[in-house]
């Protein structure tokens, strides 16, 4: 018996106007009809998907989430995005379930499987398990009638609408669809355990993330490296000072130290004709911008975004014009690990 060829294109691939608009025109018709999949999947979020979350609330070990093939992959993720959003969650490949990874589900776990269809061979070990150990399970499939919903606990069954793929075949829309289902049933649930930013900054140490969610205490430059000058100090001295800081401006404070203008490098060039005979308080911009110290380094970027500028103060909201510190927007558009030391 001669096994079928599968056809793959070696010759000279069309990259003419029209090719080109027809790729766009594919791509186009896949976004719109995986969107329309997800509107008709949210039509059907009800009691069903309120009950999962509080499954999930209740569990008292971790979330076990399943499948294989493209489910498998999307299952890793929702695991990998529970994980992140406060909820202890593993992934367990369906097809290694049965050579020893059951051992990976114990009482107390609540488990959740993905699978197009329902039927397929390599999940049925791990729900048989599942059920022998009262570890309540949760089914994700397109077939309300197939062996995973039928054993489940729980059933959220997806639209069954056609993959976008040419042959109507290769997982696509029901993997997107599951995909949001997923990412919906992690979001609701972080929602109800109350976890915000402080506690995702926990479990973000690192990446962007981890950068944007740290406090701006964490990232300002303070005490020796903060450069401050007096309302009279002599132009040539405070550019002394900007040199020796490297922070490219310098703050300038009263008698009483608190915080009263800024200098920085378009400062210095309005006043270049003149600088060598100026003082501080002729040279500096009036009312900086300040920062609280309990603010995130995302909510700074934020507010340097909104107001164009690319240094802030950082200050005691007991003590709001003391200066504390100084953050500047290369220090937090720049991820620590490629950040370059002063």
């Amino acid at each position: 018996m001669v096994s079928p060829s599968i056809r793959i294109a070696t010759g000279p691939v069309d990259q003419t106007a029209s090719s080109r608009e027809s790729h766009i025109a594919v791509g186009r018709n896949v976004i719109a009809m995986e969107a329309d999949a997800l509107l008709e999947l949210n039509g059907l979020i009800g009691d069903e998907f309120a009950q999962a979350v509080e499954m999930i609330l209740g569990c008292k070990q971790r979330v076990i989430v399943s499948g294989i093939g493209k489910s498998g992959h999307i299952a890793r993720k929702i695991a990998a995005t529970l994980a992140a959003t406060g909820t202890p969650a593993l992934f367990v490949h369906a097809g290694e379930a049965a050579h020893g990874d059951v051992g990976m589900v114990s009482p107390g776990d609540v488990l959740i499987v993905f699978s197009n269809s329902g039927a397929t061979v390599e999940v049925q070990p791990l729900c048989i398990y599942a059920k022998t150990i009262g570890c309540p399970l949760i089914g994700v499939s397109r077939n309300p009638n197939s062996l995973l919903m039928r054993t489940a606990d729980l059933g959220l069954c997806l639209p069954k609408i056609e993959e976008v793929c040419t042959s109507s075949l290769a997982p696509t829309t029901s993997s997107t669809m599951m995909l949001a289902l997923g990412d919906a049933l992690a979001v609701a649930t972080m929602r109800a355990r109350g976890i915000s930013g402080p506690d995702i900054r926990l479990l973000h140490s690192g990446g962007a993330i981890g950068l944007q969610l740290r406090g701006v205490e964490d990232v300002m430059h303070s005490g020796e490296r903060l450069p401050l000058v007096g309302l009279e100090t002599p132009m040539p001295d405070v550019l002394v000072t900007m040199t020796e800081k490297r922070l490219g401006m310098a703050g300038v404070v009263d008698a009483a130290g608190e915080l009263v203008g800024v200098i920085t490098d378009g400062d210095l060039r309005r006043h270049a004709r003149n600088l060598v005979f100026n003082t501080a308080a002729d040279v500096m911009s009036h009312a900086p911008r300040t920062i609280n110290s309990g603010a995130t380094v995302q909510e700074a970027l934020e507010l340097m975004n909104t107001h164009r500028i690319t240094v802030l103060f950082v200050v005691d909201e007991r003590q709001p014009r003391i200066p504390l510190g100084v953050v500047q927007i290369y220090d937090i558009a720049t991820p620590p690990s490629t950040a370059i030391a002063p």
